[in-house]
């Protein structure tokens, strides 16, 4: 598979690179990620194997959204949903802008969190994402509440909390990210 982003990292790792997911190469991957106890309180995915399998085709099958698989150093570890926030059902739930994009991801294997990989990560998505559509003046990002790990991360990335939401599944924190005046991207 080809790669999508790739980005030097700072010692002890050296590379990141992002490629589209395979809803049926990454199954397994994404069925242990899944059901890891640092992610099940947060990502609701749980599920059994076919319906994983269902929500994978889904989502790759999504036009408004790119699901990617980051590799750090050739190694799978992490799982992202990049989407264009107005024709998600988040603008139902707070007020969106033309070209708004928004980040969902998930670092699989727990021995890959709290290593500061995740700033390093979530920056080269965001200058990607930022770099891709020069018209996107935001990115947008909505964590369980709860999870204040993955809040800290999005607030280390320059992201501010703005807002709780009451989404169907969850209390989320609205995390806003804009691009610097005059700025190309946020890298």
């Amino acid at each position: 598979m080809s790669t999508l982003l790739a980005a030097a990292l700072p010692p002890p790792w050296r590379r990141a690179e992002w490629r589209r997911l395979d809803p049926v190469a990454d199954l397994d991957l994404l069925c242990d990620w899944m059901h890891a106890p640092h992610v099940v309180p947060f990502w609701d995915l749980a599920v059994s194997r076919p319906q994983l399998a269902a929500y994978l085709r889904a989502a790759a099958a999504d036009a408004n959204q790119d699901v990617l698989v980051g590799a750090v150093d050739g190694e799978p570890m992490s799982y992202w949903e990049v989407y264009w926030a107005e024709r998600d059902r988040l603008a139902a739930f707070c007020p969106t802008q033309p070209f708004d994009q928004g980040v969902h991801l998930l670092i699989g294997p727990v021995a890959m969190t709290g290593l500061g990989l995740g700033r390093h990560l979530l920056d080269a998505v965001s200058g990607w994402l930022l770099d891709r559509e020069p018209r996107t003046e935001r990115l947008l990002a909505e964590p369980d509440i709860r999870n204040d790990r993955s809040i800290r991360l999005f607030e280390r990335c320059g992201f501010s909390r703005t807002a709780a939401l009451t989404l169907p599944e969850k209390r989320a924190a609205l995390m806003v990210r804009r691009r610097p005046a005059g700025a190309e991207h946020l890298r």
